[in-house]
């Protein structure tokens, strides 16, 4: 199975160079090319336009920023791929970009997987990023190979789109989760509970939580610090969160106002 890459940042490189390395054909392309420089002493094999990548492959998949990306990248996709093909979304985007997506793939007899990812970089390394596909399960079936190579888990949610949602929820409930821990080290703070202290006991209490170690490391116990990496992303994440729920006519619930406590902190209000 030919494998076609699109995505070599922080997030999509190490899970590119996982596939590579257990042996599966690729072929890179990136709209920079020295981000391809790390990759090469491996096999991988490199294009020089989107349309040639998609030529020499049977699955492709992009790890590209947001949904302009995957309606650009994903339409060169679909015009070069051969029928039986499958495009797999990497990127957390909006799940209508998938769906649409989709539904032109699926006119040329090409499918598409929606599969975002959770974890980081080393986690895709060390083969347990988690991944939360959406699509049809027999095209599922043919990428899983792909997939293993640094998931796990790997779970099926639903068709084209149920990924998506997921991730951005998962997004939207870290970022709920950092506004109230930074709400609790505050209030220790006043109550003069020393913080490092307190985050030993989040630790091993039931009060634990992933959003309260992340802020261990910073000062003063504070989501400022992520400002400049995460902040822009949770936020864009959170409002697509909120047209999701506007356009399905419910309410977010508590869940929006401690996520928008966060993002204040990273300077990335939504």
């Amino acid at each position: 199975m030919r494998v076609g890459w699109i995505g070599v940042g922080s997030q999509g490189g190490p899970m590119a160079r996982r596939v590579v390395e257990d042996g599966f054909p690729t072929t890179l392309w990136a709209r920079r090319p020295e981000t391809l420089e790390p990759y090469r002493d491996t096999s991988a094999a490199y294009a020089d336009s989107p349309e040639a990548l998609a030529k020499a492959s049977d699955v492709v998949c992009l790890c590209v920023l947001d949904d302009e990306g995957v309606r650009e990248v994903g339409a060169h996709m679909i015009d070069g791929l051969a029928e039986g093909g499958v495009i797999v979304v990497h990127s957390t985007v909006h799940p209508d970009t998938c769906r649409t997506l989709a539904e032109q793939a699926a006119a040329r007899g090409v499918a598409v997987i929606d599969a975002p990812v959770s974890g980081g970089g080393q986690a895709a390394a060390e083969r347990r990023l988690l991944v939360m596909a959406g699509g049809d399960a027999d095209a599922l079936k043919t990428v899983r190979p792909i997939f293993e190579t640094f998931a796990n888990p790997l779970l099926h949610l639903g068709p084209v789109g149920a990924g998506q949602a997921a991730k951005i929820l998962n997004n939207l409930l870290l970022t709920a989760n950092l506004g109230v821990a930074e709400a609790a080290y505050a209030l220790g703070r006043e109550l003069g509970v020393d913080l490092a202290s307190l985050n030993r006991v989040f630790a091993a209490g039931s009060g634990n939580s992933f959003a309260a170690s992340l802020l261990l490391s910073s000062e003063p116990f504070s989501a400022s610090r992520m400002a400049e990496v995460a902040g822009p992303l949770l936020a864009k994440d959170a409002r697509l969160a909120v047209d999701l729920a506007a356009a399905a006519g419910v309410d977010p619930g508590v869940v929006l106002p401690a996520a928008d406590s966060a993002l204040q902190s990273m300077h990335n209000p939504r």
